[in-house]
């Protein structure tokens, strides 16, 4: 059998449905959700670089080629950059010949699945609302894939990311619009607010969510010395103090010595 690209192979749509729990201890029951999966970015993930989170060279910033590009009922605006997700083949609805079972991954959401409404939704539109789906790094795919089989039925669920080292922040843009990209978070993995203040203000400045993980602010912040203050989607908040000092310039990343738990 000749290989197939990520989305040309007819499924049966599934909904977004629940199919076994897990519990942690002194939490609510973790959800197993079933979607779909394929793959892009060829064997080392070199085409899965940049994305519509901004990470950029996502060896650089740490997230390697275990990351997914998400459907738009799970990117959710670019809300859910950032978040870890981990992937197993669905044992009950897909063909073993393409399915490894027993074994799972962890990916890292980089970046967005677009629609493609020229197509159906269980024919190569897999990305169409209101599917689950998870277009996957390769390398992440083969984990748990034949790469022959190119779209398999599978059971996810979020889970905390787990990141070696602190936070770190790219700073681009231009006087009067600072553009801050947030990287390498644990935890929830993904932002929900951001404030920034400046050494010469003892005042915290709301930023807005520009596009993915970038967060900017139309204040004059160049060359200050800088902090941060974020609040992730599960609602746990981080100062991080001074983290920029004063005489930054704009293209710079700055990694701090804290982390979400």
């Amino acid at each position: 059998m000749a290989p197939a690209p990520a989305r040309a192979i007819a499924v049966v749509l599934l909904t977004f449905v629940c199919c076994g729990c897990t519990m942690a201890a002194d939490k609510a029951p973790i959800k197993w959700l079933r979607a779909h999966a394929t793959f892009y970015g060829g064997a080392d993930a070199s085409d899965t670089m940049g994305g519509a989170c901004g990470y950029g060279n996502l060896y650089s910033a740490g997230y390697g080629t275990r990351t997914a590009a998400l459907s738009a009922v799970l990117f959710n605006d670019g809300a859910a950059c950032g978040q870890c997700y981990k992937i197993a083949c669905d044992r009950k609805l897909a063909d073993p010949m393409w399915c490894k079972p027993g074994v799972s991954v962890t990916v890292t959401a980089t970046n967005f699945c677009p629609p493609n409404n020229a197509l159906p939704s269980n024919n190569g539109g897999w990305c169409n609302p209101p599917r689950p789906h998870f277009d996957m790094a390769q390398p992440a795919w083969e984990k748990i894939g034949v790469y022959k089989g190119g779209i398999i039925p599978v059971m996810y669920q979020r889970v905390p990311c787990v990141k070696k080292g602190g936070v770190r922040f790219k700073i681009e843009g231009h006087d009067y619009f600072n553009l801050v990209t947030v990287m390498n978070v644990a935890a929830a993995g993904s932002i929900k607010s951001m404030d920034v203040k400046s050494s010469d203000s003892n005042d915290w400045m709301s930023m807005s969510r520009n596009w993915g993980a970038n967060w900017h602010s139309l204040a004059n912040l160049t060359g200050k010395m800088l902090s941060f203050r974020l609040t992730d989607t599960d609602g746990q908040t981080v100062e991080f103090n001074n983290i920029v000092p004063g005489g930054w310039k704009f293209g710079q990343t700055f990694a701090s010595k804290q982390q979400f738990k």
